[in-house]
C-alpha cells in the first residue's frame, strides 16, 4: 500500500477513487471555447536567421523605433549600438559593404519590401563613431593567454569576444595593418579608412596586443605560439587569388584580383591601361572593375610603370608627379561571367551602379585562352559563349563551340576565387587547400587550436565575423575546463527577457515544478517560452493585414557616369539622417515578440488579456492573461501582428 504525501497533491486532475474520466470531446469543443489559452512564444526572425555574424537584429530595430526603452542615462542610439556590437563589433564597416542576407529574408517582403536593415546598422555605426563611444574593459583578467593569427574580420572578431571576457588577446598579421580583406581587398571608396581605424581601434583599446609583418612560419613558429599561448585563432583568410585555368594565363600582365586589389589599397598602382578584362562576377570582380574605371590610363607611361610591375609589388607609379596623373584618360573596362547577369553572384545594386559608370557587363562566357603577343604579354582574352549551371552542389560550365571571340586588353584579371596560404602551416592543411574543423571551429584533433573565416569557407565578411565569435565561446569554454558546447540549431543573438527583467530591477524568483501555466509565477512570465534558438518564424504565422504599405526609405547612392568615375575615389554611400533611420526601424514587424501594438487586449471578447501594469513591465511582457476569464476563443492569436501569441494547452 503507498504512503500518503505530506501535502495535498494540488495538481491532481483526479481525485483518489475515480476510475473513470470524462469524455475529452466533451472537456474540448464546447461551441465557442477550448481548453487551449494564449502563450507567448518568443521565435527567431529570419533576419537573424539568415544573419551569418547572428546579430540581435530585431532587438536593436526595436530599441530604434522606440519600443524597448534604454536604461536612465543612456541615449537610445547608444543602447542600440551596444545590442547590435554584442555580435558584430564592426557595424559601420558591415553597415556598408554587407551584401545583407538579413534583407533577402525579411517578411517584410510579403508586404511590399524589406526593411533596410543595413542602412539602420549604417547609422548606428556612423553614430558610434561620432560620439566616440567605446567598449567597456573587463574589471578582471583571467590570467589566461589566446594567440589570434590574422586580424582580418575573423580574427578581429574573435579577439573582441575573448577580450571582452578578460581573456590576453595578442594578433599576428602579416601586414602592415589590421583589417585583412577589409583594407586590402576592398577599396577605400566603399570602406573608408577612417572608419575601418576607428573601429578597430576600440577592440585595441580593450587591451588587446598587435604584432604587426609577422608571419608564422617565418618570424614565428606555430610551435613557439603553442608554447607560449593557452589557446590559439587561426584567422588565416583567404588572400592568394586563383589564376585563370587556361593557357597562357601566365602572361605578367594576367593578374588575380587579390593581387590587384591589394596594389591598389596600399597606392603602389595608380593605372590600368586602356583596355581591361575582368573574368569574375561576383562582389570582387565589380570592385575590381570600377576601381580599374577609376584609375583610368596614362599615355606614353615608363615601360617600369606598367600596372603589372605594381601589382608585383615593385615601386610603381610613386615617382609620378600630379601633373602627370592630371592626365589620366578613362579605360575601356569589360567583366565576363559564365553566369548571365542577372544570375551573378554580385549585388544587384552595385552591379546596377557599374553599369552606369561605363563598365561593359557579358554575361554568358567562359574563358578559353589568354592571347599572348611575342614578349609574352597578354593583348586579349578569349572567351567563348557557355551554359552555366550547379549540378549536385558542383559548377557545370559547357562551352559552346564556335562562338569564340577575342577581347583586347592590356591588363587581364582573374577574379574567379581566392585560395588560402597554407605555408608554415603545412601541418593543418585538409588536402583541399583549407583546416578542417568541428561545429564550434575546433581544429581536428587540435584541442585549444580553433578556426574561422574563409580558411574555414570563403564566404562573406559577416561570415568570418559570425565564425570568430562561435570559436571565441568555443575557446572561452576550453580555458575553463569545460567540454565542448553544443551550438544550438539557431544560432545567433537573441532577446533575452530575465536580462530585461533584471535590468528594470525586477526580481526573479525561482520557478518550482510542476506547472501548469505560469500566469501567476514572479519567476516567469505568463507560459512564455523562448524558442529562439530552434525555431525562425515564417510569415504564415503573422497578421499581415496589421501592416499598411509603407516605402522603403533608401540611402542616398552617388550615382557616378563614366566621366566622373575617372579619378574619383569619394565614398558613394550616405548614411541615413536620425529620423529617417527611426522611420525605417519603425517598419520591422518585430517578428517573435511583441511591440505593443494593444490589438490583443482590445479584441479580447472576454477582456482576459490585460496590460501588464508599468512598474512590472518591459520588453516581451506588456501583455498578460486572466486564464480564469479566458476562453480560449484564439482571437488574440488571430490579431497580433507578430505572431508572439501562440494557443497552448492550459487550464
Amino acid at each position: 500500500m503507498s504512503q500518503a504525501p505530506d501535502a495535498p497533491l494540488t495538481f491532481r486532475r483526479y481525485r483518489d477513487g475515480d476510475d473513470a474520466p470524462p469524455r475529452w470531446q466533451e472537456a474540448i469543443f464546447d461551441g465557442d471555447h477550448s481548453h487551449k489559452c494564449p502563450t507567448y512564444i518568443q521565435s527567431t526572425p529570419p533576419c537573424q536567421g539568415s544573419c551569418p555574424s547572428g546579430e540581435d537584429i530585431r532587438g536593436y530595430l526595436n530599441i530604434v523605433r522606440g519600443v524597448e526603452k534604454p536604461p536612465a542615462g543612456m541615449a537610445w542610439q547608444e543602447y542600440a549600438w551596444r545590442r547590435l556590437t554584442e555580435a558584430n563589433p564592426l557595424p559601420s564597416v558591415m553597415g556598408r559593404v554587407c551584401p545583407a542576407p538579413c534583407e533577402s529574408g525579411c517578411n517584410r517582403n510579403q508586404v511590399e519590401d524589406f526593411v533596410g536593415i543595413n542602412s539602420v546598422e549604417h547609422f548606428l555605426g556612423e553614430w558610434a563613431i561620432a560620439h566616440d563611444l567605446k567598449f567597456p574593459r573587463p574589471e578582471t583578467p583571467s590570467g589566461k593567454k589566446v594567440a589570434v593569427i590574422g586580424g582580418g574580420p575573423a580574427g578581429l572578431s574573435a579577439a573582441y569576444q575573448l577580450a571582452r571576457q578578460g581573456h590576453a588577446v595578442t594578433i599576428f598579421d602579416e601586414r602592415a595593418e589590421l583589417g585583412g580583406m577589409m583594407r586590402y581587398g576592398i577599396p577605400g571608396f566603399r570602406t573608408p579608412r577612417a572608419v575601418l581605424d576607428a573601429e578597430i581601434g576600440r577592440i585595441l583599446d580593450l587591451g588587446v596586443t598587435a604584432r604587426m609583418n609577422c608571419r608564422i612560419g617565418r618570424d614565428i613558429t606555430l610551435a613557439q605560439i603553442e608554447a607560449d599561448f593557452d589557446a590559439v585563432f587561426l584567422g588565416l583568410g583567404a588572400q592568394s587569388g586563383r589564376a585563370l585555368p587556361v593557357e597562357g594565363a601566365e602572361a605578367p600582365n594576367c593578374v588575380t584580383a587579390t593581387a590587384f586589389l591589394k596594389a591598389f589599397n596600399d597606392g603602389r598602382m595608380l593605372q590600368v591601361g586602356r583596355r581591361v578584362v575582368v573574368v569574375g562576377g561576383g562582389d570582387t570582380s565589380i570592385d575590381v572593375a570600377t576601381v580599374a574605371r577609376r584609375l583610368g590610363h596614362i599615355d606614353q607611361i615608363h615601360e617600369s610603370d606598367r600596372p603589372e610591375n605594381a601589382i608585383a609589388g615593385g615601386s610603381g607609379y610613386a615617382a609620378h608627379d600630379a601633373a602627370l596623373l592630371s592626365r589620366r584618360q578613362g579605360a575601356q573596362v569589360t567583366l565576363t561571367s559564365i553566369f548571365a547577369i542577372d544570375k551573378m553572384q554580385a549585388s544587384k545594386h552595385e552591379v546596377e551602379h557599374a553599369i552606369g559608370e561605363g563598365i561593359a557587363i557579358r554575361g554568358g562566357l567562359a574563358p578559353v585562352a589568354v592571347i599572348r603577343d611575342a614578349t609574352g604579354r597578354a593583348t586579349a582574352l578569349r572567351v567563348a559563349r557557355c551554359e552555366a549551371k550547379i549540378v549536385g552542389g558542383k559548377l557545370d560550365v559547357k562551352v559552346i563551340a564556335g562562338t569564340e571571340e577575342d577581347i583586347e586588353a592590356d591588363l587581364v584579371v582573374s577574379a574567379i576565387g581566392q585560395a588560402v596560404d597554407l605555408s608554415g602551416l603545412e601541418t593543418l592543411d585538409n588536402g583541399k587547400g583549407g583546416i578542417a574543423a568541428d561545429k564550434n571551429y575546433q581544429v581536428a584533433g587540435r584541442p585549444g587550436m580553433f578556426v574561422g573565416g574563409d580558411v574555414v569557407r570563403p564566404h562573406l565578411l559577416t561570415t568570418a565575423i559570425g565564425h570568430g565569435a562561435i570559436a571565441a565561446d568555443g575557446i572561452a569554454r576550453h580555458l575553463r575546463g569545460e567540454a565542448p558546447d553544443k551550438r544550438p540549431k539557431i544560432d545567433v543573438h537573441a532577446f533575452d527577457l530575465q536580462r530585461k527583467m533584471l535590468e528594470k530591477g525586477l526580481k526573479i524568483a525561482p520557478i518550482h515544478e510542476p506547472l501548469r501555466g505560469t500566469d501567476a509565477s514572479p519567476g516567469a512570465v505568463h507560459n512564455f517560452d523562448n524558442r529562439s534558438d530552434r525555431y525562425v518564424i515564417p510569415h504564415q504565422e503573422l497578421f499581415l493585414g496589421h501592416f499598411n504599405y509603407t516605402p522603403r526609405l533608401r540611402r542616398q547612392v552617388i550615382s557616378l557616369d563614366a566621366d566622373q568615375a575617372l579619378n574619383n575615389f569619394e565614398e558613394r554611400l550616405v548614411p541615413l539622417l536620425e529620423a529617417q533611420a527611426q522611420a525605417e526601424a519603425k517598419r520591422c514587424m518585430s517578428c517573435g515578440l511583441c511591440f505593443e501594438c494593444d490589438n490583443c487586449v482590445v479584441y479580447c471578447p472576454q477582456t482576459a488579456v490585460f496590460k501588464v501594469p508599468k512598474g512590472k513591465a518591459t520588453t516581451g511582457r506588456y501583455v498578460d492573461t486572466d486564464y480564469a476569464k479566458c476562453v480560449g476563443c484564439h482571437i488574440c492569436k488571430d490579431v497580433c501582428p507578430t505572431g508572439y501569441i501562440q494557443m497552448g494547452l492550459g487550464e
